[in-house]
C-alpha cells in the first residue's frame, strides 16, 4: 500500500500543479498510487545492509504511514541506526516542505534540500510520480531504499536484529506463527478504515463520499466488537503490525478525520468504549513509541492545510487522561 495521506501528482522538477488540490480523481473518488521504490535491507543484501549511522528516516508529523515507521523504529530501539528527520507538517503546493517550525528545521543538514521531491530527483532524475514520505534514504549510495510504510516496518522489525540489543531483537511484530491472520485483518482495515477515512475525506462526490464512509463505520464497529472480550491487543494477545497500523489512523480520528474529513457519524472516544480503551493502553503503556512519536497539534494544522480551511477547536483535550476516560466512563 502507498505512503501517504495527501495523495500527490507530480510531472518532473518543473510540476507547477498544486499537490494539495489533486486528491480526486475525474469520477470523484480518491486512489492511491503505489510506491516506486522497493528494496530492503538485510545483512546478506549486496546493497543495502545493515550499519549504523548509514540510514535516514524522512517524516512529517501529519502523516500516518510515516507515523508507523516511527513506532516500530522505537519499539525495535534502532536509534543508533536510522536518523529521522522531520518534513513540515503542512503540505505545500509542491508537496512536502522544510521549515523551522515545531519539529522540522530550515533545510535538510546533509544535502541542503528545501522540498522532499528534491530527494526524488537526486535518487531518480526521470522520477514523475508522488513525492511520498517516509522516504527511507541511503546516505552511503545517496539513493532512496524504500517510500512504502509497510515494507518498511517489516524492515525495522527483522533487518537489524544482528546489530542491536537481544532484548529488543527479540520484539517481532509479525510473528510467522500469526501471519496469516495478521495478513488478513490488515486488508481490511486497510481499504476500509486506514484508507478509508481518505476516501472519505478527498471524495468530491455524494456518491464516492456515500460509497466509503459507510463501510469505515462498519468496520470501526467490528473492531469494537473484536476487542470487546477485553483483549489488549487484536491479534495473538500481543502487540503486532496490526496494532500499529491501526493506532496511526484511531488517534488522529476525533482531532482530525472526523471534522475535516467529514468522518462524522461517531467519533471514537464517545461511541467506541472497546476501541478507544485500547487506544489509551497503546498512548500510554508504551509511550516510548505511541505517545512520544504522536503530535495532535501539529497534525491538526497539517490535515486543515491539506483541506485548504480552518484549524478545528476540538477535541478538547485532544487525547484523555485514562483516569478521565474512566471518570466519564468512556472505557
Amino acid at each position: 500500500m502507498p505512503a501517504l495521506p495527501v495523495d500527490q501528482t507530480a510531472k518532473g522538477p518543473g510540476v507547477s500543479v498544486d499537490q494539495r488540490t489533486s486528491q480526486a480523481d475525474t469520477d470523484g473518488k480518491f486512489r492511491r498510487q503505489a510506491a516506486s521504490f522497493r528494496d530492503v535491507i538485510a545483512p546478506d543484501h549486496d546493497q543495502f545492509k545493515p550499519e549504523k549511522g548509514r540510514y535516514v528516516l524522512y517524516v512529517s508529523a501529519i502523516c500516518p504511514w510515516a507515523h508507523r515507521t516511527l513506532i516500530l523504529r522505537k519499539l525495535k530501539g534502532l536509534d543508533d541506526f536510522v536518523e529521522v528527520i522531520w518534513l513540515h507538517w503542512a503540505l505545500g503546493p509542491e508537496g512536502w516542505f522544510f521549515k523551522a517550525e515545531d519539529n522540522s528545521i530550515e533545510k535538510d543538514p546533509y544535502y541542503g534540500f528545501t522540498r522532499l521531491r528534491e530527494f526524488y530527483f537526486k535518487a531518480d532524475p526521470g522520477y514523475d510520480k508522488r513525492f511520498t514520505v517516509p522516504m527511507l534514504w541511503d546516505r552511503k549510495l545517496e539513493t532512496i531504499v524504500n517510500n512504502e510504510s509497510s515494507e518498511i516496518i517489516r524492515i525495522f522489525n527483522t533487518a537489524f536484529n544482528e546489530v542491536i540489543s537481544p532484548e529488543k531483537a527479540k520484539i517481532d511484530v509479525y510473528p510467522e506463527h500469526l501471519r496469516t491472520e495478521i495478513d488478513e485483518i490488515n486488508e481490511w482495515i486497510y481499504n476500509t478504515v486506514n484508507n478509508g477515512v481518505y476516501k472519505t475525506g478527498f471524495a468530491t462526490t455524494q456518491e464516492a463520499y456515500d460509497e466509503n464512509v459507510y463501510p469505515l463505520f462498519k468496520s470501526l464497529d467490528r473492531l469494537d466488537a473484536i476487542l470487546s472480550d477485553g483483549r489488549e491487543f487484536l491479534v495473538g494477545g500481543q502487540l503486532t503490525e496490526v496494532d500499529v497500523r491501526l493506532f496511526v489512523t484511531i488517534i488522529r480520528f476525533d482531532a482530525a478525520y472526523n471534522t475535516l474529513f467529514k468522518c462524522n457519524i461517531k467519533t471514537i472516544r464517545y461511541h467506541y468504549r472497546h476501541l478507544h480503551r485500547w487506544l489509551l493502553h497503546l498512548y500510554y503503556d508504551f509511550p516510548e513509541a505511541f505517545k512520544d512519536t504522536t503530535f495532535l497539534d501539529q497534525l491538526k494544522k497539517g490535515y486543515a492545510t491539506a483541506k485548504l480551511t480552518i484549524v478545528p477547536a476540538g477535541p478538547v483535550p485532544a487525547i484523555l487522561e485514562r483516569e478521565e476516560a474512566q471518570r466519564l466512563n468512556l472505557i
